[in-house]
């Protein structure tokens, strides 16, 4: 290794560690910092660290955009903290990274997802479990709008098949939750895993769902189960977009029902399991005709849109105290939410319901 690379490595080791020390879980910024090195050792790179150097190995990745800005701002923030002694003349230019790219959302109406499902079963006709994993999960992820990557971590004892609630361990703010589902995403549920265990009676692994080798399905083998599913629905989405689907079909629903929104957005946002229901806004990103589509109890002409349709988002109101005090509840929130609205219906209901325990 290189006196520059071996200088930089340990710098880089001190950085982990007092961002660890903060209480930050750091795996993944530690795996570029520790990436970044690498490639200086590998380039034979001697001068001092610079943002030629940073954008010379973030454009050695492929991906996306997002995926470059994510890593820069990464580099950026461990060159704003490098510590030196003596001081060393500042070598970052100050000029701001790029901002990640923001997607937007793809909203599947109910022919379209049941499409997707239905894909699921050709992706390896001659391995039937892969396109049934797939296509449980997905209805899991577009009836309870939870994150791919967490639903890919679940265990066979974080889904508790007989009262129907799935236990989310370490949340995006390291806490545990309940999150309770419909009974008919309970019924597919079930379902799923006899059919799995009739495969695999004596599986390697004690996740939920599981790959065609009886592993843990991992989040790249479900990224591209996915992508498969998708091309031949002929549709242009991400796993991503059914969590956006959950919370702007919901929205619409209340719209339509003539609920009281603004009043109705926290227990969204705790069944989302956002910290701050404020976050939940970046969900409710949508087409203002969608909003506004006809429904069959509803005339065109009865409809009014509420605050903040033409712009794509609904913006929370303040929290009362009565929505405070309902929001310590979390477990009672998410059950109205989840076992009182059709929306929370496993896609393939129909199929399912006839599924006993």
């Amino acid at each position: 290794m290189t006196a520059f690379a071996a200088f930089l490595g340990e710098k880089v080791e001190r950085y982990i560690e007092l961002r660890r020390s903060l209480g930050y879980a750091f795996n993944k910024q530690a795996g570029t910092l520790r990436a970044f090195v690498r490639y200086v050792e590998r380039s034979q790179l001697h001068a001092p660290a610079a943002r030629t150097m940073a954008l010379g190995f973030v454009l050695s990745f492929g991906g996306a955009t997002n995926s470059r800005a994510v890593r820069h701002g990464v580099l950026r923030r461990f060159y704003e903290y490098r510590p030196s002694t003596p001081p060393r003349p500042r070598t970052w230019s100050a000029e701001p990274s790029p901002d990640p790219e923001r997607f937007p959302p793809r909203i599947l109406t109910e022919a379209e997802l049941a499409s997707l499902i239905d894909a699921c079963s050709f992706i390896s006709p001659g391995i039937p479990l892969r396109g049934r994993t797939m296509a449980t999960l997905i209805g899991l992820l577009a009836s309870t709008g939870l994150r791919s990557v967490k639903v890919v971590r679940l265990d066979r004892g974080d889904v508790d098949l007989t009262n129907g609630v799935v236990l989310v361990r370490k949340t995006k703010f390291r806490k545990d939750r309940l999150v309770p589902v419909h009974q008919t995403t309970q019924a597919a549920l079930r379902r799923y895993a006899r059919e799995r265990d009739a495969v695999f009676p004596r599986p390697k692994d004690e996740a939920f769902f599981l790959s065609s080798r009886g592993r843990r399905l991992s989040a790249a083998g479900l990224q591209s189960n996915f992508v498969k599913a998708r091309k031949l629905a002929g549709q242009p989405l991400r796993p991503h977009d059914l969590r956006h689907r959950f919370a702007v079909t919901k929205l619409r629903l209340w719209h339509q029902q003539r609920a009281d929104v603004q009043a109705l957005l926290p227990l969204l946002a705790t069944y989302l399991g956002h910290a701050s229901y404020s976050d939940t806004a970046y969900h409710l990103t949508f087409s203002p005709s969608r909003l506004n589509a006809p429904s069959s109890t509803e005339a065109p002409h009865e409809r009014t849109p509420p605050s903040g349709a033409a712009a794509g988002v609904v913006l929370p109101a303040p929290v009362d105290q009565a929505t405070q005090r309902d929001l310590r509840d979390v477990g009672q929130l998410s059950r109205r939410l989840a076992h009182a609205d059709p929306l929370c219906r496993c896609p393939f209901a129909e199929e399912a319901s006839g599924v006993g325990p």
